[in-house]
């Protein structure tokens, strides 16, 4: 009886020693292989298929908003939640790549990375030259706009791991693989990810262009290549003192996409509504209808 005793918790104390090691050894971080969705709900894998199997749940600008940004191939992430989704996993992740607090947290496929147990080193970055950066903005000329999209060329492994129950058009193919830009993922991208992945974070990016009390001619007259107009929820992009690149929403007037404007076109639609400012925190915090310029880059 004493020996069946001890047997059976020398048992238990190995299998105590096995559940502790195991939890131990859980992976806590993941490294993008993929360019990599990432979400801001959980039930992202809903938005795909809908009742027919071949509908992607849009609002009323064609857009699905549960998208964030699109983080590149060897981009960390650490795990802080682990959910089942049938014979797929979904993390709700943290990432210094966004660091944007939201309360629901951020969600990605686990078919997209793969896990670690220990850290990876952070997503190593350079910034384009000049000419590069313009090259690449102009490239995407004629994307559409995706809300939180950075990647134009798009994923095609989402079609494989959201497999649509029938062909679909070329056009919503493109929105099913993500494939199109907002306004600061068309700048997220041309500079391999060094800009700020949000508009807020680029009111106060790089330093601030004096245009308060400006006339659009005095402004143009201010502004270099790259410079940025910052408004509350866009951004803009200065190609040089006639011209602007920009993905638009459009909406109802179905003229989004990344498209080329006269700078001083941009500059008296502005104007018409908002005041040119120098401080980012008056239209930032405190809500003042207004635009800022940054320049923010250096170097040839």
């Amino acid at each position: 009886m004493c020996r069946t005793n001890k047997l059976l918790f020398l048992v238990f104390i190995s299998l105590l020693a096995g559940g502790c090691h195991d939890r131990q050894d859980t992976d806590r971080y993941a490294l993008a292989v993929l360019p990599t969705p990432v979400w801001n709900t959980k039930s992202f894998p809903a938005l795909f298929g809908g009742a027919d199997g071949k509908t992607l749940r849009l609002d009323r600008c064609e857009q699905m908003r549960g998208l964030e940004f699109v983080a590149l191939p060897g981009t960390p992430f650490s795990i802080e939640e682990t959910i089942a989704n049938g014979p797929n996993l979904i993390f709700r992740v943290t990432s210094r790549d966004y660091p944007y607090p939201m309360a629901a947290g951020y969600f990605i496929d686990s078919r997209f990375v793969k896990t670690l147990r220990t850290a990876p080193p952070e997503l190593a970055r350079q910034l384009p030259p000049r000419r590069m950066v313009i090259a690449n903005l102009l490239a995407a000329k004629r994307s559409i706009y995706v809300w939180g999209g950075n990647y134009r060329q798009g994923i095609p492994q989402m079609l494989a791991f959201f497999p649509p129950a029938a062909a679909v058009s070329a056009q919503l193919k493109k929105r099913w693989t993500l494939q199109g830009v907002d306004c600061s993922g068309l700048l997220y991208e041309a500079t391999n990810g060094v800009t700020p992945r949000n508009v807020s974070a680029l009111f106060g990016y790089g330093q601030p262009v004096a245009i308060q009390g400006l006339t659009a001619a005095q402004v143009m007259a201010q502004v270099e290549p790259l410079d940025l107009i910052v408004r509350q929820r866009h951004v803009q992009i200065i190609l040089d003192r006639q011209w602007v690149i920009e993905s638009r929403l459009g909406c109802r007037a179905k003229n989004g996409g990344v498209v080329v404007r006269p700078l001083r076109e941009v500059l008296a639609e502005l104007m018409r509504s908002r005041m040119p400012l120098n401080d980012p925190v008056a239209i930032r915090d405190r809500g003042e209808k207004g635009f800022v310029i940054r320049r923010w880059y250096k170097g040839e």
